[in-house]
């Protein structure tokens, strides 16, 4: 009989615990996440108290946890720099992730009691004008590694504007390419829902940079392109022997620009902001 998943190996039973998430049809973006974050989560605990091995249960007890949540918020455990510095404290959202991660992982070791409290919500992670302004600045000139490029450039157009325009992404899914007026004269504009919002001279040239690549991509539609602003940057998956629309005739999912966003600030910055941390603050 194999052994309860808390008395195992933590590391085994975190294997355990991430393939169960992506049987359980959880994105993959999420699953590499958590994964990544129990991993640093074990690794600060083993470090710690100078041992090689913990069963699961004993990884999750809560004094280990707080050691853990404190450390990482701290900037502990951070490996990468941010936009302030090495030695920033963590973000609202990525401590909210490492709680979500946790208390998920008791969820599934069966001890649902050791659940740890989330902080309240508010907009700790709205970044400050001057941030956003850097964020958007690399966003625009890094590609990590192994990164698509078109996807970048995309990601980096959907950033400006929600900065420029205080509007989400949900908000900016349904624009086409004939809502942007680059030309137009004394400023450049974007047209959502009815309302004219001007656009700063950084803005315009990623969005020319993302309609340049736009038109690479749509070339293979021979003149039947819809027209839509957002688009896939290359085929989706066959399913169930159907193949996929081209780039182009379809839009991109709100989902997709949100995941393309998370994973390319992770990258670049190695803080997992959400685009909402663009918006405005009041």
């Amino acid at each position: 009989m194999p052994k309860p998943p808390r008395t195992a190996d933590a590391l085994a039973a975190i294997g355990a615990f991430l393939r169960a998430q992506q049987e359980g049809g959880y994105a993959d973006e999420t699953v590499r996440l958590r994964g990544r974050l129990l991993t640093e989560y074990l690794e600060h605990v083993l470090d710690e108290e100078k041992t090689t091995a913990l069963t699961a249960e004993e990884l999750v007890r809560p004094e280990r946890a707080d050691s853990w949540l404190g450390a990482a918020r701290a900037g502990g455990t951070r490996r990468r720099n941010t936009l302030t510095g090495p030695d920033a404290t963590a973000a609202h959202d990525s401590q909210r992730a490492r709680i979500q991660t946790y208390n998920t992982f008791v969820d599934h070791l069966g001890l649902p009691e050791l659940q740890h409290p989330y902080p309240p919500a508010g907009h700790g992670d709205r970044l400050e004008p001057e941030q956003a302004r850097s964020l958007l600045r690399t966003l625009a000139v890094r590609r990590p590694t192994g990164a698509n490029a078109a996807t970048a450039i995309r990601t980096a157009a959907v950033a400006a504007l929600v900065a420029a325009t205080g509007r989400t992404v949900p908000q900016l899914h349904k624009l086409n390419v004939t809502d942007i007026d680059l030309e137009r004269r004394p400023v450049p504009v974007v047209t959502v829902d009815d309302v004219e919002h001007l656009l700063d001279k950084d803005t315009a040239d990623i969005l020319r940079r993302w309609l340049d690549v736009r038109a690479g991509i749509t070339q293979a539609l021979e003149g039947s392109d819809p027209g839509y602003l957002w688009i896939p940057t290359k085929p989706g998956r066959e399913r169930a022997g159907v193949q996929p629309p081209k780039p182009g005739l379809t839009r991109a999912a709100v989902r997709t620009l949100h995941a393309a966003h998370r994973s390319l600030v992770l990258q670049v910055v190695g803080v997992p902001l959400r685009p909402y941390a663009l918006l405005p603050r009041a």
